[in-house]
């Protein structure tokens, strides 16, 4: 999706030409340099458009990438689960393990 600010940059960048080159032709001065300016703030507003465009596509494929990382994570916790059901004693004894772990921490922290 195109940004605003891009085509109305482009729009008075556009103008801004024209106003300058029959400012140019006409030999007036104030044509010429008003031409100039709108030519400058038109091509200053078409690059604030596409920063925005570059940053909003920056935000999608991001949160695209935690959408898929959030979904792998998902599935690979139900695994997990579904083999926690399988091997109940494998579960029990990772459980006891990681009980003796903490209280062999905790222990080591009253000495």
């Amino acid at each position: 999706m195109v940004d605003t600010d891009r085509i109305t940059g482009a729009a008075r960048d556009l103008g801004g030409r024209i106003q300058g080159a029959v400012g140019d032709l006409t030999g007036s001065r104030r044509d010429s340099a008003e031409g100039r300016l709108r030519e400058a703030q038109g091509t200053a507003e078409n690059l604030y458009g596409q920063a925005k465009d570059a940053v909003r596509h920056a935000a999608d494929e991001a949160y695209d990438y935690a959408e898929d990382a959030y979904e792998r994570g998902r599935h690979a916790v139900r695994e997990g689960h579904d083999r926690s059901a399988e091997w109940p004693h494998v579960s029990l004894v990772v459980a006891g393990l990681v009980g003796f772990g903490l209280g062999l921490l905790v222990a080591a922290r009253r000495d």
